[in-house]
């Protein structure tokens, strides 16, 4: 059982990226799938969740508007498309799958704990 996280790499200011989690071993969607990231000396934060049924999302202030999460059935993976970079967005990018009925799990609010699986990060590195 494993998520997968891939897509990062370095691109300039106001470029875009498109981060992938593919789960095996596991459907996930029967989870929620969260996006984090955790830049250099700062502590891992939530920047987007996603329903099971993909029909509800949630962002963190910095990101909405620029980011966008959605579900791959098909795939058994979740994307992340970030549009619009900024310098302040470089960071190790990690996905995650947590209970699907806990509203702090979708909302971004529940502790890093409560997630029941964790990608491996992959670095998202903007250049100003």
């Amino acid at each position: 059982v494993q998520l997968q996280a891939s897509g990062g790499g370095l691109v300039q200011a106001g470029g875009s990226l498109r981060l992938s989690c593919a789960a095996s071993g596991f459907s996930s969607e029967t989870y929620a799938i969260a996006w984090f990231r955790q830049a250099p000396g700062k502590a891992r934060e939530g920047i987007a969740c996603i329903s099971t049924n993909g029909d509800t999302a949630y962002y963190t202030e910095s990101v909405k508007g620029r980011f966008t999460i959605s579900r791959d059935y098909a795939e058994n993976t979740v994307h992340l498309e970030m549009t619009s970079l900024k310098v302040e967005d470089t960071a190790v990018y990690y996905c995650a799958a947590g209970w699907a009925r806990s509203a702090a799990i979708l909302t971004l609010t529940a502790p890093l704990d409560d997630y029941d699986y964790w990608g491996q990060g992959t670095q998202v590195t903007v250049s100003s």
